[in-house]
C-alpha cells in the first residue's frame, strides 16, 4: 500500500496543472448555469411539485427553460419519468422515426443498450427495424476513428436521421468532442439538410464549454444520474434541442397530445435544481480522478484509454486488463473503498440489456448512478474495465490504491 500511495501522490503533482484547468473549466461552465438560473428568476416557489397529471407544474416548466438555456437548445424537457439515459435515447428515435426511414450511425456500433432498441438483438419487443425503420451503421477507420471519407457521401434521401454517440460507450475508440460533433454535423448538412443529427450526450455534458446544440446538433438526450444530475438526482433523464423534435419525443414517453405538459415530478424539483447547480463541479471531480487514473495505470504497463495528459470528452476512462481475473480483481478493490456495500463482493452476471456478462463496482448513494463512482466491464476480451465518474478525486485516488495493489504492474 505505501508504493501505491506513492505512485499515486507523484502522480497528482504531475498533474497539477491539468487540475488547474479543470478547476477553470468548471467556474465557466458554473457560470452558463449561474446565468441560466438568473435569467428564468429561479426560487424556492420552484420547489413544490404537483400530483397526478403533473398540469401547471411551474417548477418542472421552469427547469426545462433553465435546462434548454445550459444545452443552448430551443427547448428540453427533464422528466424524472424516463428511467435511463437509454429510455430517453429510446423516445427520441421512436418519436423522431417514422416506417421507411432510415437510421445510420455515425461512430461505429451502439452502447450495448441500444442494440435491442435499434433490433440487433432480441426480437418481438418493437424495436426500430420491427417498426420498419431501416438502420445502417460507418464502421471505423483503421486506427479506430471516425471514418471520415466514408461520412461524406453516406447520407442519402431517406436517411432521416443519424445517431451519434458522444461517449466511446464499451469500446476502445476516442469518444468524441464538440468540435468533432460540429464536423458531422457540417457534412451531414451539406448531403442533406433535412436529416435530424441527433446526439446521445451520456457521460459528455460539462466537460467541455459546450454543448452539441451549439454546435448545430438538432436533438440530444442523456441521464439525470449522469453528469447533468449533480450525483444527487435520484432518477431521471432528459431530451433537448430543437423544439418539435423535444415535443417528438415527450409524446413518445407520455402520448401523443400529451407530450411534455403532463408529468408529475413527485416532489423532485429542488434536487433537479440543486443537481444541475452542482453538476459542472462534480464534472470536474470526475475528470481529475479520471487523469489521476491514467496516468497510474499507464505507468504500470496497461493500456490506457484516453491516453495520460491529453484532454478529456467525457467522464469516462479505460483501462485493458487482458484477464477476467484482474478485471475481477479490479472491480473487487474499487467495491471495497466504495461508501455503500462495501463488504459486497462483484460476480460476473447478466444485466438487461446488455450482450455479456459485466462484473461491476458500484457503492453508490443512487443505484446505478455512473456520475458516482464506479467501474465495471463486459466479461469478454481483451477485458477492459471501464471507470466513470466520481464525487470527488480524492475519494478516487484512495480507491485507486486498493486496485493498485490488486492487480499490480502488468508484468
Amino acid at each position: 500500500m505505501k508504493h501505491s500511495t506513492e505512485q499515486l501522490h507523484q502522480a497528482q503533482q504531475a498533474l497539477s496543472p491539468i487540475f488547474s484547468g479543470i478547476d477553470a473549466q468548471v467556474k465557466h461552465n458554473l457560470g452558463r448555469v449561474l446565468d441560466a438560473f438568473r435569467r428564468y428568476r429561479v426560487g424556492t416557489h420552484h420547489f413544490a411539485g404537483v400530483s397526478g397529471y403533473g398540469h401547471d407544474d411551474l417548477g418542472r416548466q421552469t427547469c426545462d427553460r433553465v435546462f434548454a438555456d445550459v444545452m443552448g437548445a430551443q427547448a428540453a424537457a427533464v422528466r424524472v419519468q424516463f428511467v435511463s439515459g437509454t429510455h430517453a435515447i429510446a423516445s427520441a428515435l421512436f418519436g423522431c422515426l417514422r416506417p421507411g426511414d432510415e437510421m445510420l450511425a455515425v461512430a461505429g456500433s451502439p452502447y450495448d443498450t441500444l442494440e435491442e432498441v435499434i433490433g440487433l438483438r432480441g426480437n418481438g419487443q418493437g424495436s426500430l427495424i420491427e417498426f420498419g425503420i431501416d438502420y445502417r451503421e460507418l464502421g471505423l477507420s483503421a486506427d479506430g476513428d471516425l471514418d471520415w471519407p466514408a461520412l461524406e457521401t453516406a447520407i442519402s434521401p431517406r436517411t432521416r436521421l443519424v445517431l451519434i454517440q458522444r461517449s466511446c460507450g464499451y469500446s476502445w475508440r476516442s469518444s468524441l468532442s464538440i468540435a468533432d460533433i460540429e464536423k458531422i454535423v457540417r457534412i451531414v448538412k451539406r448531403q442533406n439538410p433535412d436529416t435530424i443529427c441527433f446526439v446521445d450526450n451520456c457521460y459528455g455534458e460539462f466537460v467541455e464549454d459546450r454543448e452539441p446544440p451549439a454546435v448545430g446538433a438538432d436533438l440530444i438526450a442523456g441521464s439525470l444520474i449522469k453528469n447533468p444530475g449533480g450525483t444527487i438526482m435520484t432518477a431521471g433523464g432528459y431530451v433537448a434541442g430543437r423544439a418539435d423534435l423535444v415535443e417528438a419525443a415527450a409524446c413518445r414517453l407520455t402520448a401523443p397530445g400529451i407530450g411534455s405538459s403532463g408529468g408529475a415530478t413527485f416532489d423532485q424539483n429542488r434536487l433537479l435544481f440543486q443537481g444541475l447547480f452542482l453538476a459542472p463541479q462534480m464534472v470536474g471531480e470526475a475528470l481529475k480522478g479520471n487523469h489521476l487514473t491514467a496516468s497510474v495505470f499507464d505507468q504500470l504497463g496497461y493500456r490506457v484509454n484516453p491516453a495520460p495528459m491529453v484532454p478529456r470528452r467525457d467522464l469516462i476512462q479505460a483501462i485493458e486488463l487482458r484477464s477476467p481475473e484482474r478485471l475481477i480483481a479490479f472491480c473487487r478493490a474499487i467495491q471495497q473503498y466504495s461508501p455503500i456495500g462495501s463488504y459486497l463482493d462483484p460476480v460476473p452476471a447478466e444485466m438487461p440489456g446488455y450482450e455479456s456478462q459485466l462484473v461491476m463496482a458500484g457503492g453508490t448513494f443512487i443505484d446505478g448512478s455512473t456520475s458516482e463512482f464506479s467501474a465495471d466491464g463486459p466479461l469478454r476480451e481483451p477485458y477492459i474495465v471501464f471507470c466513470q465518474g466520481g464525487t470527488h478525486w480524492t475519494h478516487i485516488a484512495i480507491a485507486l490504491e486498493a486496485a493498485i495493489d490488486a492487480i499490480g504492474p502488468k508484468d
